[in-house]
């Protein structure tokens, strides 16, 4: 069998220096290394590579689209750098097989767990800032996201600034959100939101963030407008 470690370096494309920046990254607040031995967790990296993301993400979203404004290229831009977004490219790379967390963990399917493939994800990017420089962070994220930058030709509108837009256009009050669930441990929850319009049945939705499970229950609204409608 493959040795995982040499897997996930070939996917990063970039031999760490110091290998022990890419262990830290890849280790789970749950890790028998953390809660046994003391070691730091991934929790900090994901913090820098947060930033290094949009830092990158921005500056080719600029090169790509040099006729958009602002706010086109802040809609682009949010859509690259969500949690959904990157647990995509963090499955994409098997990053969840090489996530140091612990067995109670691995065994709820943590691997797979949308919100620790992200975090994770931000934080092996901030280990490639850190090993290699700014040159290779955005060598991965040009190579990984590049396709994302060029599916769609028009900027994506989020669902809550559409179901925002739909309110206006009719002079209703702006959509009120409102979070009614939230399960799981406190490293990995699932949010459950519900979003009401005047003079419309509510609808929800349930992501892994606060921000993620808004955007569901946006959609869901936005469903049940347009069959209304139809």
């Amino acid at each position: 069998m493959a040795d995982l470690a040499q897997i996930l370096t070939q996917a990063l494309g970039h031999e760490f220096t110091d290998p022990a920046i890419l262990e830290k990254a890849l280790r789970h607040s749950s890790s028998d290394a953390v809660q046994q031995l003391g070691s730091a967790s991934n929790e900090r990296l994901e913090f820098l590579g947060d930033r290094v993301l949009g830092l990158v993400i921005a500056q080719n979203l600029l090169e790509r689209n040099p006729g958009e404004n602002e706010g086109e290229i802040s809609r682009r831009h949010a859509e690259l750098v969500r949690s959904e977004t990157l647990a995509k490219v963090a499955k994409t790379i098997n990053l969840g097989a090489s996530i140091d967390m612990a067995k109670g963990e691995t065994d709820n399917g943590g691997c797979a767990n949308p919100s620790i493939l992200a975090n994770a994800m931000e934080a092996v990017i901030a280990a490639l800032y850190l090993d290699g420089g700014l040159s290779a962070a955005d060598k991965f994220i040009r190579a990984n996201w590049a396709d994302m930058m060029d599916q769609t030709p028009t900027p994506p509108k989020d669902a809550k600034t559409g179901l925002q837009e739909w309110a206006q256009g009719r002079g209703l009050a702006l959509p009120e959100y409102r979070e009614t669930d939230r399960e799981g441990p406190a490293h990995a929850p699932n949010f459950t939101v519900e979003v009401r319009v005047d003079g419309f049945a509510p609808a929800t939705g349930i992501g892994a963030s606060k921000r993620a499970a808004e955007q569901s229950a946006a959609e869901n609204l936005l469903g049940q407008l347009s069959n209304a409608n139809g």
